[in-house]
């Protein structure tokens, strides 16, 4: 009887223990479902965030640069997921009008420039709204005169665009002169990708290795 007793004591104990462990469990999927539908994503992302920030402090500390720590451990298909990932967030929408061409290029070329908020309140009430935004019927001749320090902003500016114009080119030629590391087309693509994401990581390397000093 003894012995019964202690094995009912116990099932009595193991159902309660239960029970209590499924009202916990019912009370967080109540309140996961009241949470938004991106809560778990965001949460995860957040805390990817979080530790990818401590160890690039850590990596700081150490006097280690952690971009190219954490490049050496990531392979070729897996960064071009990510630079395609870059891609889908700013799509080129290719040409549909010349007015959306010419929104698109201001929007790009502003997006880095910073305001200074107080200047330009205060060159706004100099001159009047009208006047200011350049509305109808209205004539801004004479009333504003650019500084130095925006006249070399500009410059500076129109000088990187004619730089980046002139890297530009639409068609690819073939050059003669390159060294030949490939052996068909698609390796060549592949190389080209390979020189693209670790190409600044291994060019020490390729040099000892053409010298013939490499260890």
């Amino acid at each position: 009887m003894a012995d019964f007793k202690a094995r009912l004591a116990k099932l009595h104990s193991k159902r309660n223990e239960a029970a209590v462990l499924n009202h916990k469990e019912v009370v967080e999927e109540d309140r996961l479902k009241q949470m938004p539908k991106n809560y778990l994503k965001k949460r995860q992302r957040l805390e990817a965030e979080y530790e990818e920030e401590q160890r690039r402090e850590a990596a700081v500390a150490e006097g280690k640069d952690y971009d190219r720590l954490r490049m050496m451990n990531v392979g070729a298909d897996e960064a071009e997921r990510w630079e395609r990932r870059k891609k889908k967030k700013n799509p080129d929408q290719g040409f549909s009008t010349y007015e959306d061409a010419t929104i698109r290029q201001y929007n790009r070329l502003v997006k880095n420039v910073k305001v200074d908020v107080a200047e330009y309140e205060k060159e706004k009430h100099a001159v009047g709204e009208s006047a200011f935004y350049g509305e109808d019927n209205t004539i801004a001749i004479g009333l504003h005169k650019d500084s130095k320090d925006a006249i070399d902003n500009m410059v500076e500016d129109l000088e990187k665009q004619i730089a980046k114009r002139e890297k530009y080119s639409r068609r690819r030629t073939f050059d003669d002169d390159a060294d030949i590391n490939f052996i068909n087309e698609r390796n060549m693509k592949f190389n080209k990708k390979l020189e693209r994401f670790y190409g600044s990581y291994t060019e020490e390397i390729k040099q000892n290795l053409e010298r013939g000093t490499a260890v």
